[in-house]
């Protein structure tokens, strides 16, 4: 297949670009920059000029594929509304080229806000009220015609080169002096290597049907105070708990992520696809994949 990438020099979607390519399929990865451009070529992928921003672009790279694999997304959160405004409108524009075809389109979404207190499943439906639409944009696209899902990342989806939820409280830990956690820290967050969740992708690509939602998750529900002792130990500093009165203040933006439940199931994903984890877990790659190097 022929497959067009967005956001594929990312740390997920660089990831989705090395296994598509080593799985003998074709890669068309969306470069906004010089840069980009050169590790795509490097990586033996063809580059598509363009932008999230720039929907003829999009439309046409999806016009020339033989599916879509949209991994791309603005994380800046001073002005998340409008990046999750972007993303339905690229996802749309994609879907629109797709619609009455039989190419995929997979579409990335997360787990947060899904259902606390339990492990949310692929049945479980995004709530109306978050800003970010992208699973919402995906259904619209299936409706359609578009043969259209869904992937849902790990709030800490892992591996060298991360630079997600994991590194900032990482950063957050070195500023203050200590790791923290919030009340008695027994909120989980699901977790999976990137190079599993990249798999999952090629899969998902490969086998699904539209309309699937499909939960890139190894482990479960890690414990937030495990995390935050691993941190500890990592830098050598003292854990502690905070309130969640005091959590604004430790953790900044990501104290909404801190203090919830975000444990996952993917128990369908691995009967529907026959995906089985094999990287290493959260912890070991904490240890092994450069996590506390400057």
């Amino acid at each position: 297949m022929r497959v067009f990438v967005t956001g594929a020099t990312g740390f997920v979607g660089s990831a989705v670009v090395r296994d598509l390519l080593d799985a003998g399929h074709e890669v068309l990865g969306l470069a906004r920059s010089d840069a980009s451009a050169a590790a795509l070529e490097r990586a033996g992928a063809k580059v598509h000029r363009g932008g999230l921003d720039d929907l003829d672009s999009l439309r046409r790279g999806a016009a020339a594929a033989d599916g879509v694999i949209h991994t791309a997304f603005n994380h800046d959160f001073s002005r998340y509304a409008a990046n999750a405004a972007e993303d339905a409108r690229a996802i749309e524009a994609m879907g629109a080229v797709l619609a009455a075809s039989a190419r995929p389109m997979l579409v990335t979404s997360g787990l947060a806000m899904l259902a606390a207190g339990r492990l949310a499943t692929e049945q479980d439906r995004s709530p109306e009220t978050l800003p970010r639409r992208s699973e919402a944009a995906a259904a619209a696209a299936a409706a359609a015609g578009a043969r259209a899902s869904t992937v849902r990342l790990a709030p800490t989806t892992h591996g060298a080169g991360d630079h997600g939820f994991v590194p900032f409280l990482i950063e957050i830990a070195r500023r203050k002096g200590i790791a923290a956690y919030v009340g008695d820290g027994a909120n989980r967050w699901a977790a999976t290597h990137r190079g599993d969740a990249a798999r999952l992708y090629r899969l998902a690509l490969e086998r699904g049907a539209g309309g699937e939602t499909y939960h890139a998750v190894a482990e479960e529900g890690v414990p937030f105070r495990a995390i935050a002792e691993a941190i500890g130990q990592g830098l050598g500093m003292p854990v502690v708990s905070v309130t969640p009165e005091q959590a604004a203040d430790h953790f900044g933006w990501l104290a909404m992520f801190a203090g919830a439940d975000i444990a996952a199931s993917s128990a369908r994903t691995r009967d529907i696809l026959g995906w089985r984890p094999e990287q290493p877990g959260l912890f070991e790659d904490h240890v092994n994949a450069g996590y506390f190097a400057r």
